[in-house]
């Protein structure tokens, strides 16, 4: 192994390990305060009432988290902004 190798090896595995967290994190869905947010009850009837079913419903980070079915029943992941229940992201299984 050259000398090259041997300096750049170390810093290249130090910068995949710091990138595969955010690799692996959701979105940001908001800066406000908790009190800020919508209640879960609240913000989970809304998402019913989309049309959704919902199987797993949780708090990711800064956002709502849902895993679940639409109407056409495919599988759903969603986060929403918990503080005006709009999609920030959505992955959708058909």
């Amino acid at each position: 192994m050259n000398a090259t190798v041997r300096t750049l090896f170390p810093l290249i595995a130090v910068a995949a390990a710091l990138a595969a967290p955010a690799a692996f994190a959701g979105p940001k869905c908001t800066d406000a305060p908790r009190d800020k947010w919508l209640p879960k009850e609240v913000m989970q009837a809304r998402i019913v009432k989309a049309g959704y079913a919902i199987d797993k419903f949780k708090v990711s980070g800064s956002c709502y988290e849902i895993y679940g079915k639409d109407k056409a029943g495919n599988r759903v992941e969603i986060y929403y902004d918990p503080t005006n229940g709009k999609v920030v992201k959505e992955n959708i299984d058909d």
